[in-house]
């Protein structure tokens, strides 16, 4: 006997059997296994009995249809894992004891080592990295002496420019 057991707060313990090849969930009635809860689509998915497999499908649903946090569209469910639909959770269970569904190896993902803090004191990582300096060090403010310099110079000759059109101006 394979079964839908909910998990979610407020029908923890609900069950619907898996006895007929395809089994619709939703929130209105005519489906095969109502859940009245508003996260849940009026029909938000079906459930196919396929020889050994247990398949779910989307309905195209609004809020989704999850298996173990993965969007699904369509997916084989193993006992154990739970099947998520808008907010409710259902965990797919079985009378034979299975062993629980493992994620495969190849969705691990490789990630780059970081820079450790004895690395960031003493700028001994090379790489792109200045390794002649020593940690980090204040910037040079000649850049800002010569931007107030020049923004100083470009203001006087506005000015000028502004008094010599007025004193024409005034002729």
């Amino acid at each position: 006997m394979v079964k839908l057991v909910v998990l979610s707060a407020g029908m923890t313990g609900r069950t619907h059997e898996l006895s007929v090849d395809r089994t619709t969930i939703g929130r209105i009635e005519g489906n095969s296994f109502q859940i009245a809860e508003p996260s849940v689509s009026s029909r938000h998915c079906e459930v196919l009995l396929r020889e050994s497999d247990v398949v779910v499908r989307d309905l195209n649903s609004t809020n989704g249809t999850f298996i173990d946090g993965d969007k699904i569209t369509e997916s084989v469910i193993k006992p154990g894992q739970v099947l998520r639909l808008g907010q409710i959770e259902l965990r797919l269970e079985t009378d034979r004891p299975v062993a629980p569904a493992k994620k495969s190896l190849d969705q691990t993902m490789v990630m780059q080592r970081g820079v450790s803090l004895n690395e960031l004191e003493h700028g001994s990582r090379s790489g792109g990295f200045d390794t002649t300096s020593k940690g980090f060090s204040k910037k040079d403010n000649k850049a800002n002496q010569i931007f107030w310099i020049v923004a100083v110079v470009f203001g006087l000759v506005i000015a000028a420019l502004l008094l010599y059109v007025f004193r024409i101006a005034g002729k």
